[in-house]
């Protein structure tokens, strides 16, 4: 639109943000309209960076114009050179260096994050601030943990910014950290886990194969999804150190009815994971592994009618299963694939059982009780 006193001043404000608006008789020349309606002259002087000039009416149109023609020859004659980066330029160059030499699933969080909580667009990295972080985060006070992680995710994310020399100081020096979240101490109960058990136990979609998977083996979500046919054996699950959280590769036994369950489990010719994705997610690049849990999990809740539960409680379940079955705790973490079932960093040293007879009698107690509901 071009700009005159009565356009500008009629001007509505955004519910949220900023707003801008283009002066159409001088390109580059734009006003910045908050949500509560501050109008600010500025000029594009870059990608996504952009230059005030000051406030209305305070400078006056006239003299806005003036200003952003001088601005804007200066920057024809390369005397104005953008310095800054666009948030989503900064991200994606993140993400691409992650990619790197962190897992996938980690790459995955952080680019959840960073485009779900900090959603800056073409806005300058030097021009965020730690106010709209704050409010940003604000947003998640009812999820504690997920704004720890959001937290987390943004403060690497702009450390990495200042260690590039793309800004000069983190705008989350100043933002306090948010408290964690309180541990979540969910264990299933027998008539919880014979009605989850039981509805997973009819294997009529992927989801309830791995439900019934994870109360088998209680191992995590994320190493069983990436789990491949190469990684079974007869009797024995073996993850790699890539797959797994604390990069230890975890080798277990499993009883006779873990078996039987895998055996029937079906397979697609040409494709190694025992849980890959329903569909292509990038056309023309193969298949991975199952993602999306939360609809399938909503309809998993209904037909069993458990709520309130996750699917890493699961593996709480099963560690306290054990433990009311009398198996030793160093054998527990064992199977759970603990640091501490080393028991000690001397004992590991000098104890180099793996403890593969004791861990298949605790597994197949588990399956006799996971039987007897």
């Amino acid at each position: 639109m071009q700009f005159t006193d009565l356009s500008i001043r009629g001007a509505k404000p955004p519910q949220e943000g900023y707003a801008y608006m283009w002066d159409s008789s001088l390109r580059g020349f734009g006003l910045r309209i908050s949500a509560r309606g501050t109008k600010t002259f500025c000029v594009l002087i870059g990608r996504g960076r952009r230059q005030t000039i000051g406030r209305y009416p305070l400078i006056c149109l006239a003299d806005a114009r003036t200003e952003a023609k001088r601005i804007l020859a200066e920057k024809t004659l390369g005397r104005v050179r953008p310095t800054h980066t666009a948030f989503e330029d900064a991200r994606d160059a993140f993400l691409k260096e992650c990619e790197t030499r962190l897992r996938p699933i980690t790459v995955k969080l952080y680019r959840r994050h960073l485009s779900t909580h900090f959603v800056f667009g073409r806005s300058s990295v030097g021009d965020i601030t730690p106010r709209e972080i704050v409010r940003n985060l604000n947003k998640l006070n009812d999820r504690p943990g997920e704004k720890e992680h959001a937290h987390r995710v943004g403060r690497t994310f702009f450390r990495w910014c200042v260690g590039q020399h793309i800004i000069d100081r983190s705008p989350m020096e100043t933002v306090a950290k948010p408290p964690i979240g309180v541990p979540r101490e969910r264990v299933l109960s027998e008539d919880e886990l014979r009605a989850v058990y039981g509805t997973a136990h009819r294997l009529t979609s992927a989801f309830h194969r791995l439900v019934c998977l994870l109360i088998h083996t209680g191992c995590r979500r994320g190493e069983l999804t990436r789990l491949q046919w190469a990684h079974i054996a007869s009797d024995t699950i073996t993850i790699p150190a890539e797959i797994t959280k604390n990069k230890r590769t975890h080798a277990f036994p499993i009883g006779p009815r873990t078996q039987a369950l895998i055996e029937i489990l079906p397979r697609i010719d040409g494709n190694r994971y025992v849980f890959p994705a329903s569909r292509e997610h990038v056309k023309g690049k193969p298949t991975t592994v199952m993602t999306g849990y939360s609809e399938a999990k909503r309809d998993f809740d209904t037909e069993c009618g458990v709520v309130g539960w996750t699917l890493h409680d699961l593996r709480r379940t099963f560690s306290t299963g054990l433990a009311d079955l009398d198996v030793a705790p160093h054998i527990i973490e064992r199977l759970l694939n603990h640091v501490s079932g080393e028991i000690s960093e001397v004992a590991a040293i000098y104890n180099r059982s793996k403890y593969i007879r004791p861990m298949r009698e605790a597994v197949e107690k588990w399956e006799n009780h996971l039987a007897s509901l």
